[in-house]
């Protein structure tokens, strides 16, 4: 099928089984401190994949920012019914995918996604069942959404479920640049996490703030994850530097653009410098950037060294990023062939890694051994 074909097919097509993508074969092998890593291609023939979830009976669920929801299982692959619309303009499209943990029960399928509006696109979640033969969504339904801004930048956005069954999303600043203060602003929704109870009302509300608004002062974030601790940790993209690694927490202020260890692009301060009172410090910072996208804290027994450790990709160069929090977020950089562009990455129930490169339009998985 054609790239110009698949493109023009409409969210809420009947869904097709297509021969393009399946369970590839043909693996490689890269050094790291746990040992030689086997890095295998498990599903090929992506158009720019953003997220992948995986569903308990060992399918997969990728998301195509172009606005395809796609479900691989037995060397097949399925385009999912039932998808909302998507502003695929810019970095703007389909974007995360979140199944919850009652999956069994539910069968409900969570997507993020830049929802076009009058006046330009918002970053938006909503949800839907996925029925038994696992071919479309059924009943899906916008739960949440932020005001129409211009243009197609920076829309987040990464959905985690938290301990107690509620959902974080993670919202972008929308590209306003650093003269933008739309992430400081507590009354609006970009450059923010937003806290939901499962049927989109807001489970956190803070005097002052939107509803649904937990933290504020966030440039990017594109990656989340909860920690060991049971928070919620993000990456986030800096400008031109000052990536971050953040713990959030209700109500602080993560202080983009007001304080930032990046620069302008092309050089040049932004906002006030590194510290301000009332603002969070990162816990780690990249400079230069490196664009992190897709985060875990590994919890597996495949690799018992890394148990603890964030893993993250790189969206910008063409290594994996692994951070020792206990080591002051030591670095140990993970490079092949395969790790150009890694959009997202995830641990899987077997304790694998997995992670989707851009550049190649596949999804790995990593493994010990040569």
């Amino acid at each position: 099928m054609s790239r110009h074909a698949r493109l023009s097919l409409a969210p809420a097509a009947l869904a097709a089984v297509l021969p393009l993508t399946a369970f590839a074969s043909g693996a490689a092998t890269v050094d790291s401190s746990a040992g030689p890593l086997r890095v295998e291609a498990m599903v090929t023939g992506l158009e720019e994949p953003w997220a992948i979830g995986f569903l308990p009976d060992g399918a997969v669920l990728v998301t195509e920012r172009d606005g395809r929801l796609l479900r691989v299982a037995g060397g097949e692959t399925v385009a999912i019914a039932g998808v909302p619309e998507v502003f695929a303009q810019g970095q703007g499209g389909l974007l995360d995918v979140m199944v919850p943990r009652d999956f069994a029960q539910s069968r409900e399928v969570w997507l993020s996604y830049a929802m076009p509006l009058d006046g330009g696109a918002a970053t938006a979640v909503g949800k839907g069942v996925l029925s038994a033969d696992g071919t479309r969504l059924e009943g899906f339904a916008t739960l949440y959404h932020g005001d129409a801004v211009r243009g197609g930048r920076h829309f987040g956005s990464r959905l985690v479920e938290a301990g107690d069954g509620t959902v974080f999303l993670t919202t972008g600043d929308r590209g306003t640049g650093p003269e933008g203060l739309e992430s400081q602003d507590p009354a609006r929704v970009e450059g923010k996490v937003i806290h939901l109870n499962r049927d989109g009302s807001p489970a956190t509300s803070l005097p002052g703030h939107r509803p649904g608004v937990y933290s504020l002062g966030h440039r990017n974030a594109q990656g989340a994850t909860l920690g060991p601790d049971g928070a919620l940790w993000l990456v986030e993209h800096g400008a031109q530097g000052g990536d971050e690694v953040n713990r959030v927490e209700e109500g602080r202020n993560y202080g983009w653009p007001v304080i930032t260890y990046g620069e302008d692009y092309g050089g040049g301060r932004i906002g006030e410098g590194t510290e301000k009172a009332g603002m969070e410090q990162p816990l780690h910072y990249w400079d230069p950037s490196i664009a992190p996208s897709g985060m875990i804290f590994y919890q597996g027994d495949l690799f018992p060294d890394w148990k603890g450790d964030i893993f993250t990709g790189s969206l910008n160069t063409s290594f994996i990023s692994r951070l020792d929090p206990e080591a002051g977020f030591a670095e140990e950089r993970i490079e092949s062939d395969q790790t150009g562009r890694v959009r997202d990455i995830v641990e899987a129930p077997d304790g694998s890694i997995w992670f989707l490169s851009v550049l190649d339009g596949a999804a790995y998985r990593l493994t010990p051994g040569g």
